[in-house]
Parts: C-alpha cells; sequence; structure tokens
C-alpha cells in the first residue's frame, strides 16, 4: 500500500462567502436558461396543438392565457428566452475573437447581456400584460 498524504487545503464550508465572478454567473444562467426553454418548448407546443386543433381548441387556449400565473410563466418562459440568445450571441462573438479573450472582455460582456435581457424581459412583459 502507498504511503496516504495528508492534504493542507483550507475547506470553506460557509457557503454564504463564497463570491462567484460576474462571468461565472453568466455561465450558470446560460445553461439554466437553456434548460428552461428546452422545457418550454413542450408546453408552447401543446399550448399551439391545442389552439390548432379547433375552434373550440382556440377558445380553450385563450382561455388558458387569460390566468394570471400563466401570463407570469410565458413572461419567464420569453425572458429565459432571450437571455439564452443574449448569452449565446455573447458567446459566438467570444468565439469569433470579436469580443476578445480576456477576463476584462468576458466581464463586459456579460453585464451587457444582462442589461439587454433586463429590457427584453421588460418588453415581454409589455408583450403579455
Amino acid at each position: 500500500m502507498g504511503k496516504t498524504v495528508k492534504k493542507q487545503r483550507p475547506v470553506n464550508l460557509d457557503l454564504t462567502t463564497i463570491r462567484f465572478p460576474v462571468t461565472a454567473i453568466a455561465s450558470i444562467l446560460h445553461r439554466m436558461s437553456g434548460v428552461i426553454t428546452f422545457i418550454a418548448v413542450g408546453i408552447l407546443l401543446w399550448l399551439l396543438g391545442l389552439s390548432l386543433s379547433s375552434p373550440e381548441g382556440f377558445m380553450q387556449a385563450a382561455a388558458i392565457m387569460e390566468s394570471f400565473i400563466v401570463k407570469f410563466i410565458i413572461w419567464g418562459i420569453l425572458t429565459a428566452l432571450a437571455y439564452h440568445i443574449a448569452g449565446g450571441i455573447r458567446h459566438v462573438l467570444m468565439d469569433f475573437g470579436i469580443l476578445g479573450e480576456t477576463l476584462e472582455a468576458g466581464t463586459r460582456s456579460a453585464q451587457i447581456s444582462f442589461i439587454i435581457t433586463v429590457v427584453l424581459s421588460i418588453l415581454a412583459g409589455v408583450l403579455v400584460w
């Protein structure tokens, strides 16, 4: 058997003291928005299918869309989609070298994608309500 190596690394178990950089938050949110968008496709396709099935189906879909909670969910889906598109464009621009691959460029582009998402989210809210 080999020797046991004792690691003298500091261990931080207080997760409230960990501060993620804005680039890490942007990356995590981009993945989450992708999952939300993927799941939302099923919901939206079901609603579209219902609305196209018959005049009665259209009336059912319209009645479903009148609910505040459904409007809130649709707004959330549109916000997630907006962020995913903004983050995706950011990644493509970085991959092509247009934005550069420095920490400063990554931080600035993440902040800009957040701002774009807020604007698009407000516009989506106006559209839904």
